[in-house]
């Protein structure tokens, strides 16, 4: 398996121009996903969540990020995840990319809050985002593409809780505070 680094040479958006702000999130400019991602600048980002309802009960869409992504390979985060490109509004960016990303449709979408958060890796590479937490309603059943998601899991807000409170190590570092804004709505 090709290292971080290789992975993210082979990624085909990496020459996509990325939206860098500053702390609050005010545009200052544009840089290659490859650049934002190996210098480290600070750049927009979007992380989707989505539910539906099962009876009485909201589900959340876990998604389990692909062994091929040049970082997080493997863990488990939120419904989907991106960046808007310059010039691209962060909702039309966010519902265009659960299409290519999950297969099905969203609609409800509303922003429930946003962070930066900051997350080296060991390969070089960093995540630097100020980050849009948006929550939808599924539309359609997913059927994700294997190059971006490996598996995916419906859970309640109680098992999300618990699955991240006894299984950390299992999430991508920006899960957890993307979960919190989710069960915040949820209570």
């Amino acid at each position: 398996m090709a290292d971080g680094k290789d992975r993210m040479a082979l990624d085909p958006a990496r020459e996509d121009l990325l939206i860098l702000t500053d702390l609050s999130d005010r545009q200052t400019g544009t840089a290659t996903k490859e650049q934002a991602h190996r210098s480290g600048l600070l750049h927009r980002a979007f992380s989707v969540m989505l539910y539906r309802d099962a009876g009485s009960t909201r589900e959340y869409l876990l998604s389990r990020r692909a062994e091929g992504k040049y970082h997080s390979a493997g863990l488990w985060a939120n419904s989907c995840c991106s960046h808007p490109l310059s010039g691209e509004d962060t909702a039309e960016a966010a519902r265009a990319r659960v299409r290519e990303e999950l297969g099905c449709g969203v609609r409800d979408l509303e922003e429930i809050g946003s962070f930066v958060y900051r997350a080296p890796f060991p390969d070089g590479l960093c995540e630097y985002e100020y980050d849009h937490v948006l929550l939808g309603r599924a539309e359609g059943t997913p059927n994700p593409d294997p190059a971006e998601v490996s598996e995916i899991r419906w859970i309640t807000a109680a098992e999300l809780s618990s699955l991240a409170a006894g299984s950390p190590a299992q999430f991508a570092p920006w899960a957890f505070t993307v979960f919190s804004f989710v069960l915040r709505q949820d209570a």
